[in-house]
């Protein structure tokens, strides 16, 4: 057996006095202390949470009103214990936790401010609310929110973002309507030096006066040394200086130069029409992203759904930690809006089937998911989880769900 190998003499002469006499000051302190579990947090938990909080409450600080929406800014409200609003890379979006008469919702807005704003004094967002024509959560916004509304949000999430390891140093946008507020935010990021690449946005507009956000997009063009380009394009009228119809690969060849990315966020049926014109282009799959298009909508008038299901009624039945509610929801309704119709707090945040937010087990019955809107994991498919977003009832369904705020 080796021997160790250490000076001796460093003990002689220590009595074991001292260590018998420790075990009675431990006694003594774990009977004179609390009768609690002592807590420790890892410092890296901390850091996470301030990064990524479950939730954050704000307050209306400002309003700013566009042609058919407004801008809202958010400050951290400091009162409800939110000190500092969570850092957030340029494209993001935030959810909004919404009480609106009975009914829960959770309803996503891309920010459109420079993420260096959150470490000023005064910690800020933006966003920007646009009316919309079957707008349940925005007609309610823009209602009732104003200066001194008290909001709760989730943090920053998405990937709708640049990337200097996948995307080139030159971007072309495609925006419609409120499509444009992750560019704004990018615009703007590239002026304070938060991001460095050169973009340049294809705004689509039915016409010139109904333009929104067009005052600071400009400043941001002004302010860029020529990083930060806006071509307006009007589908509705012609006008000079600006580009005239739809976006198309034509127009988009026109201002892109050489190796170049292209980001798209707009109204589904700009979606759609971006579809072809991204096969026109030829791009490699990494250049192209599309920001997540929100609600699926009705889905009675797919190929793929059972026409006979279209007009019915169908009993949900939702467990959630033990406990269970029935409610009823129609079969062009997905399972997240019947329950949230029924004002139960279920977690969601991206509502376009690919977050995972609302991620929940599927104990019983048939349902219908597009294939454009399912971002379920190949294991969620085969073991049975859905994502109530973008699943729809062919039957009466039983469900768990999980909540995580």
């Amino acid at each position: 057996m080796a021997k160790y190998n250490y000076d001796k003499n460093m003990l002689k002469g220590l009595g074991v006095g001292a260590f018998l006499g420790e075990v009675k000051l431990r006694e003594k302190h774990i009977e004179e202390a609390e009768a609690v579990m002592p807590k420790s947090v890892f410092n890296p938990n901390i850091v996470a949470a301030k990064l990524h909080p479950a939730h954050q409450n704000g307050v209306i600080v400002k309003v700013t009103e566009y042609n058919g929406a407004k801008k809202y800014t958010i400050a951290a409200d400091k009162e409800a214990g939110t000190e500092k609003l969570a850092y957030f890379k340029s494209g993001q979006y935030i959810a909004f936790e919404l009480e609106i008469g009975s009914a829960y919702v959770c309803k996503p807005y891309s920010l459109c401010s420079t993420p260096s704003a959150v470490f000023a004094d005064d910690s800020i967002y933006e966003v920007t609310v646009k009316k919309t024509q079957s707008g349940f959560a925005s007609d309610f916004i823009l209602d009732t929110w104003k200066v001194g509304t008290k909001v709760v949000m989730s943090g920053p999430l998405g990937h709708f973002n640049y990337e200097t390891l996948r995307d080139s140093k030159e971007v072309i946008a495609v925006a419609g309507g409120s499509g444009i507020t992750p560019f704004l935010s990018m615009a703007k990021a590239i002026v304070a030096g938060d991001e460095d690449f050169n973009l340049t946005i294809l705004f689509g507009s039915r016409t010139e006066d109904v333009i929104i956000l067009k005052d600071e997009l400009e400043e941001a063009v002004a302010n860029s040394n020529g990083k930060v380009k806006v071509v307006h394009v009007l589908s509705d009228e012609e006008k000079a200086g600006f580009e005239h119809g739809f976006i198309t690969a034509e127009l988009i060849k026109k201002y892109a130069t050489g190796d170049y990315s292209l980001f798209v966020c707009g109204p589904k049926a700009m979606y759609k029409h971006m579809d072809g014109v991204v096969k026109e282009l030829g791009l490699p799959k990494r250049r192209v992203r599309f920001e997540m298009s929100g609600e699926y909508g009705s889905p009675v008038n797919d190929e793929a759904y059972p026409k006979e299901n279209a007009d019915k009624t169908f009993e949900i039945k939702v467990w959630i930690r033990g406990e269970s509610q029935t409610v009823t929801g129609k079969a062009d309704q997905s399972l997240l809006q019947a329950m949230e119709a029924a004002g139960i707090h279920v977690p969601s945040d991206c509502r376009s089937g690919q977050c995972g937010w609302c991620h929940s087990r599927l104990i019983k019955g048939d349902t219908y998911i597009p294939e454009s809107a399912d971002g379920r994991r190949l294991a969620d498919k085969k073991f049975g989880w859905i994502h109530p977003c973008a699943t729809y009832p062919l039957s009466d369904i039983e469900l768990e769900v999980f909540p995580i705020r």
